[in-house]
């Protein structure tokens, strides 16, 4: 492993859809602020849609502007070349017919300097999830329930 990526944190990737295309652009200020202030580094950023007969087109950043309401070009060139054709159609299976969707591979800057440690000790991660939001809010709900 180059002394370049030595310090890079977790990578993780998200995939948002859009139910009918409609993108109202209020979390892409907060995208960047958690760019900006290092929290995070966008490695690849790409935009599906999924037309109603199920075929999968690849947006371009710039493509979704053309409404004048959403200003993407600070994301323009936020691409790795990660995503391959195979991720985009693997997203696009998560995504229902007549929406888009956002994929978003980022680096978790923040967790860095700890997962550094960890691979200089010579740890290795074996297993990584995410937990659905819904899913903890409503085990939540049932236990307050409960009790």
């Amino acid at each position: 492993m180059s002394e370049q990526f030595d310090d890079m944190g977790p990578i993780d990737y998200l995939v948002v859809e859009f139910p009918g295309n409609r993108m109202t652009g209020e979390a892409f200020p907060l995208l960047v602020d958690l760019v900006d202030r290092g929290i995070i580094r966008i490695l690849d950023l790409r935009f599906i849609r999924k037309d109603e007969d199920g075929s999968v087109t690849a947006l371009e950043i710039a493509d979704l502007t053309g409404d004048g309401h959403l200003d993407l070009a600070v994301f323009e060139g936020a691409s790795s070349d990660l995503l391959g054709q195979d991720d985009l159609e693997e997203a696009a299976a998560a995504v229902e017919p007549g929406n888009s969707a956002g994929l978003l591979v980022y680096e978790n800057l923040w967790a860095a300097p700890f997962a550094s440690a960890l691979r200089r000790g010579g740890a290795q991660l074996v297993a990584s999830g995410r937990l659905n939001v819904q899913a903890v809010l409503a085990a939540l709900e049932a236990a307050e329930a409960a009790s």
